[in-house]
């Protein structure tokens, strides 16, 4: 998928689609689309095959705008880079998205039977957690993610678990306020998180996957191709050895966190998370899976990115839909090998 000539809201734009099937079976994206000035919606889009594997996409219009307050700032607004998951157990797909509003990118959710009507649950209130010696509220926060179905929560009972990428650096907000890490962390390159809701809450009442508790540090950048952060994907899905996590490394220089061009180059890889626990890594690929090779990869809004938001099972096999140097949007087989 490629921004469409002559259409407002993708003049700067198609990127980092989340995916889905419509009641009928019928998959489709839904990617970020950006206008002028950087202002960003949720799109709709069917997906188009030639031969068993998607060449395409028909657009089917906008579902989520930037329409709330604390998703508008007076320099940016959005909602961005939508992950979803259908969770059987909800009869829901669960969209989590950031909201770039006044105090910058934030958390957020929404849910949907159908894809096409969504409700907000707002903003994610994570909850104060004292033996982290801060409020992860205070910090931007994307790469939220859901897993399709109840997890083992800390405690042993089933709970419903996002992850998600916290950074650390207020000097956006506040210059010279620098970086406050919460205790126990030494590390300040942004990580990979997760968060838990009881089952039994949520079951009672949606709304309470926005209050998410027991923070747990899942993982750092550890190999050279993701030196300076990584992030979660698509959301998890359950293979045999456990949950297979796609996620994107960074490597490079980054002097303004907040700038639209970078000196980065972001890659592929993914990870095993134990399925009694899956703050618990069992296995990780010490080289990326995929790094920018295609001219669509190389050339771009922030050159040099592969950025996967998405995977599908498509006649028994995986699909993953990437976005590809913020301006186009891209998909890979995933295979497995040995």
């Amino acid at each position: 998928m490629s921004p469409e000539p002559g259409v407002p809201d993708e003049v700067e734009g198609v990127l980092n689609p989340a995916s889905g099937r419509t009641p009928d079976g019928t998959l489709h994206l839904l990617p970020r689309l950006v206008a002028e000035g950087n202002v960003s919606r949720v799109g709709l889009a069917q997906v188009l095959f030639e031969d068993g594997v998607p060449s395409g996409v028909e657009r089917r219009g906008v579902v989520l705008a930037p329409d709330e307050g604390w998703e508008r700032g007076k320099n940016n607004a959005g909602v961005e880079d939508p992950r979803i998951t259908w969770v059987p157990s909800l009869g829901q797909y669960v969209m989590s998205y950031v909201a770039y509003g006044p105090l910058g990118p934030k958390p957020a959710l929404a849910v949907s039977g159908n894809l096409t009507e969504w409700r907000r649950l707002g903003p994610v209130q994570f909850a104060y957690q004292p033996d982290l010696d801060t409020d992860l509220n205070l910090f931007p926060n994307k790469d939220v993610v859901h897993f399709p179905e109840p997890v083992p929560g800390p405690d042993g009972e089933p709970a419903y678990a996002m992850l998600h990428r916290p950074m650390w650096d207020l000097g956006w907000f506040r210059p010279g306020e620098g970086v406050h890490l919460p205790a126990g962390v030494t590390d300040e390159r942004p990580g990979i998180w997760i968060s838990y809701v009881p089952a039994a809450e949520v079951e009672k009442d949606i709304t309470a996957l926005v209050r998410p508790r027991d923070h747990r540090l899942v993982a750092l950048s550890e190999h050279p191709w993701e030196s300076l952060k990584i992030g979660a994907g698509p959301a998890p899905i359950r293979v045999e050895e456990g949950w297979l996590m796609i996620h994107h490394g960074v490597s490079g220089h980054i002097e303004d966190p907040f700038a639209q061009n970078q000196k980065v180059s972001y890659a592929a890889g993914a990870m095993i998370l134990d399925l009694a626990d899956p703050s618990k890594v069992l296995a990780r690929s010490s080289e990326p899976l995929m790094k920018p090779e295609t001219e669509e990869e190389l050339s771009g809004t922030v050159p040099n990115v592969v950025f996967p938001t998405a995977i599908e099972e498509i006649d028994g096999e995986l699909f993953v839909f990437y976005g590809m140097a913020d301006a186009h949007i891209g998909v890979a087989r995933l295979e497995r090998t040995g």
